[in-house]
């Protein structure tokens, strides 16, 4: 394959500005200069289109408090919580739509300064409302567009600094509960479905995108749960089960592990204390609108 062919590969990934660098770099690749010139930008292009799908950071970019859960677990299966004793703080429950979606829209449209003295409570609140009420399926704003957060390295700091201010202004836990694409788990969960989803995870994540999934057992509960998909592993070469990294609101302390079996076309999530464990349907949701 010669340089121009090669270049034809990449040129959908160019902004105009490079389109027009590029045209200039081509006109004289015929020079050894020329060449090598055309070589640099092509590999600058393609490291710029893979650095969204690797510059995600769990210990980074998640939040850092837990969503709590409605029941108390044992060895994940679910029993009703004590009533809450009197000055026992209220609990922060029913929000890991909430912080999925949150953790979307801060990699998407925020950016930190943590050289500046930080905002107070007023003004913090209002430029996390900022963030959290843009649509989270919007492409990512440019780096001089997104909104500033001064103080902070970035959303865990913040998050674990700010707690309550971040809790008050990124929504409310029970609206997600009459989401639309709520619905699908009632009449999509056929082998296709599930085969579709699987090829629409690769497919986001090769392009450097985030992939939002609802987890469901319906109709038995013993998960309805939404996490973060933002890597996927290397497929294990004696079965072939392809694994991804997972931020999990509930467990903000590391990342946990989908997987998918090509032999029977159906993911599954980890045990853990507030899942047995197995087989789950994933809907992606914050995809597009009405999902």
């Amino acid at each position: 394959m010669d340089s121009f062919a090669f270049t034809n590969l990449t040129i959908n990934r160019c902004s105009e500005n490079d389109r027009r660098v590029l045209d200039m770099i081509r006109i004289n690749s015929s020079t050894a200069a020329g060449f090598w010139l055309l070589g640099a930008f092509v590999a600058l292009v393609l490291l710029q289109s893979s650095a969204t799908a690797s510059d995600f950071r769990f210990d980074r970019d998640t939040v850092g408090f837990a969503n709590a859960t409605v029941f108390e677990y044992r060895e994940g299966h679910p029993y009703v919580r004590r009533h809450r004793e009197k000055g026992e703080p209220k609990r922060y429950t029913r929000r890991c739509f909430v912080l999925c979606r949150t953790t979307m829209q801060f990699h998407k449209f925020a950016r930190f300064d943590p050289h500046a003295p930080p905002l107070d409570d007023n003004e913090l609140a209002a430029r996390i409302r900022n963030v959290t009420r843009r649509a989270a399926w919007e492409k990512p704003l440019p780096t001089n567009q997104r909104v500033v957060f001064p103080g902070y390295p970035n959303l865990r700091a913040m998050s674990n600094a700010r707690r309550e201010v971040v809790r008050a202004n990124i929504g409310l836990g029970w609206p997600t509960y009459f989401r639309i694409g709520n619905f699908r788990m009632l009449i999509e969960h056929d082998s296709s479905y599930h085969k579709e989803t699987h090829a629409n995870l690769n497919a986001a994540l090769e392009r450097g995108e985030l992939f939002t999934g609802f987890l469901t057992t319906y109709p038995r509960l013993s998960i309805n749960h939404a996490v973060l998909i933002y890597a996927r592993k290397p497929a294990s070469q004696n079965d072939g089960v392809e694994r991804y990294l997972a931020y999990d609101p509930n467990h903000p302390e590391s990342p946990r592990e989908l997987t998918w079996s090509p032999s029977t076309h159906s993911f599954a999530y980890q045990k853990d204390w507030d899942f047995i464990g197995g087989s789950v349907r994933v809907y992606q949701i914050y995809g597009k609108w009405l999902q």
